[in-house]
């Protein structure tokens, strides 16, 4: 009989240690589900302060962007005024260039003109303005002459 209690012992240090594990498994449950708690009510008490710190983070972050963009806006500004200005100026003076030129080549074309129409009216025979012009001097001068003479009788 004295194998029956000593079995009968082992089966209660067995079911005794079993019995302990069991109570320190249950112990540590309920110690994992109370600092869950824990952490749930303090994220929920910290987690207003935190939002309202990430908001002010944000607009914070947001003012610097702002800046920064702004900054770049007027840079790409001033530098498209100045590439303007310059085109501007490039533009300008080959239009000056060319309307030079132009004038220079109207003058050309009406002298060429006038020269070709002086010499279609001399073929006809109808005088030019020079002819005119000299002819006008002739008789100013034989005018003069006249009234010399009608003031010397």
């Amino acid at each position: 009989m004295a194998t029956k209690a000593a079995v009968k012992k082992k089966v209660e240090a067995v079911v005794e240690s079993k019995a302990t594990v069991l109570t320190d498994v249950k112990a540590y449950a309920r110690k994992v589900w109370l600092a869950g708690l824990g952490a749930y009510a303090k994220a929920g008490a910290e987690g207003v302060d935190y939002f309202k710190d990430l908001v002010k983070a944000g607009e914070g972050v947001e003012k610097e962007g702002k800046k920064l963009v702004t900054k770049q806006v007027e840079a790409a500004n001033s530098q498209f005024e100045t590439q303007v200005a310059s085109v501007k100026s490039s533009v300008k003076s080959s239009v000056s260039e060319v309307k030079g030129k132009v004038e220079g080549q109207f003058d050309k074309i009406e002298k060429a003109f006038d020269g070709r129409v002086a010499a279609g009216l001399n073929r006809l025979g109808i005088p030019s303005k020079q002819d005119v012009e000299a002819l006008s001097a002739k008789l100013d001068e034989l005018n003069a002459l006249l009234e010399r003479v009608a003031r010397t009788q």
